[in-house]
């Protein structure tokens, strides 16, 4: 990784710094996605069976049969087991406190206005395998949904889906799990196929053609579908200042690095000497890992920045607007009243960004690629919708009629103010 002197960048050399992997977005991969998307609606499971051939070089059932189900958790250690079912009490603690409460409040006299929400019907889940299945994502989705009351829960993995991430399924209480990833998996969510009926929502992180399709079809008028936001290949920003271990530094970033090659880490500090201890501390811990090679080419587009202050920091992770941020300083709290932006944070030099990852409580489902600024963390929340009942009496109708009469004039909506005349002259003939 480069290390990279901030007060030298140019304003444009400055926003350079902070660009995204090149591949994402990029038209090759709109293009791709596109021709997937038109594939499935065209031919719908025949074209599954296709791209799972193509794609993950196999051929199984579409959906998972109900003895694969039954026999989930047979291969699993049981420390494993004990591990899953550890993490999911922590998260169904967290999402539980965040029910909402109805509200209802009299603006008026005879006048009331409500803020309810119901559970979307249908959700459908996506779930990252290929090269790394993605056990803890079964948990951070399937959970708010069951607790949000969601009738269908459908989770899609590419085939062949493992062992783990089946029998986290069947504890989060998914309804149907299909053997089917990659753009082509969020095709037959939005579009249906003959076996996958069609869903109201998706969720899920993937990877760049994942994320392009998920903005391809909620953009589609031929169906409406909803995502939950655009969650792309992971990223992580550390704020560290001189203190900092730089040990723990060069974990955290290896372990959003092995994500995926369009990973992308952040290392920003004021203190020149961390970031070369950093830079060594990489060295030692890369060849460790059992994905070092994905690991390296992430950190080929990654970046140690040196800065002036921890304050000037603070301004480029705002620019910069991390999935994951952490902060490991002499002063953490005057840090994390500064950030702005982020998906998640993880504070102090103990609270490494895999506890949120796995089993801490909070959601790992995040904004990617500077969405953090205006796009907010999964929560129970996004598995309703919320919707308003307002009740006026006739006394309420009479106290609101003048503005909304005037007000509708002014917009040259005379029908507006007519709906409200007409009820006026029923109540003065009574």
């Amino acid at each position: 990784m480069q290390v990279i002197q901030w007060h030298n960048l140019s304003p444009a050399e400055q926003r350079q710094c902070l660009q995204r992997a090149p591949q994402i977005g990029s038209a090759d991969v709109s293009a791709s996605v596109r021709h997937i998307i038109e594939q499935v609606i065209d031919n719908g499971d025949e074209a599954l069976a296709k791209f799972n051939r193509e794609f993950d070089h196999t051929q199984v059932p579409l959906a998972v049969p109900s003895q694969v189900w039954q026999q989930a958790g047979d291969n699993l250690s049981d420390k494993l087991k004990q591990s899953i079912e550890y993490a999911i009490t922590n998260i169904k603690r967290f999402h539980r406190a965040q029910q909402p409460a109805p509200l209802c409040v009299s603006t008026r006299p005879g006048v009331s206005c409500e803020l309810k929400s119901h559970a979307i019907d249908s959700v459908g889940l996506y779930v990252p395998g290929g090269s790394a299945p993605l056990v803890s994502t079964v948990m951070m989705l399937a959970i708010p949904a069951a607790i949000a009351g969601c009738r269908r829960r459908v989770l899609v993995s590419p085939a062949p889906i493992n062992d783990a991430i089946i029998y986290a399924a069947k504890l989060c209480d998914i309804t149907e799990i299909y053997q089917v990833g990659g753009a082509q998996a969020i095709a037959a969510l939005a579009f249906g196929t003959e076996t996958i009926a069609a869903v109201d929502k998706i969720f899920g992180p993937g990877n760049s053609y994942v994320t392009e399709a998920k903005q391809q079809v909620a953009q589609s008028q031929r169906v409406s579908v909803s995502i939950d936001m655009p969650a792309g290949p992971s990223e992580v920003l550390i704020l560290a200042d001189e203190l900092a271990n730089p040990d723990f530094i060069a974990a955290d970033l290896l372990s959003q690095a092995e994500h995926g090659s369009d990973s992308q880490v952040l290392l920003v500090s004021d203190s020149l000497a961390l970031l070369r201890k950093v830079k060594e501390a990489l060295a030692r811990q890369l060849p460790q890992l059992s994905r070092q090679n994905i690991a390296r080419q992430a950190l080929s587009h990654s970046r140690l920045i040196v800065c002036d202050s921890m304050a000037q920091a603070c301004d480029i992770s705002n620019r910069y607007g991390p999935e994951h941020l952490i902060i490991q300083t002499q002063d953490n709290e005057a840090v994390l009243a500064q950030v702005r932006n982020a998906g998640s944070i993880f504070v102090g030099a103990y609270t490494p960004e895999s506890v949120g990852d796995y089993a801490s409580g909070t959601n790992h489902v995040l904004p990617t690629y500077g969405y953090s600024r205006s796009v907010s963390s999964l929560s129970l929340a996004d598995f309703s919708r919320r919707y308003t009942v307002q009740t006026a009496s006739a006394e309420g109708l009479q106290d609101l009629a003048p503005a909304v009469m005037a007000l509708a004039n002014a917009e040259l909506l005379d029908g507006h103010a007519n709906a409200i005349a007409v009820r006026l002259k029923e109540l003065a003939n009574d």
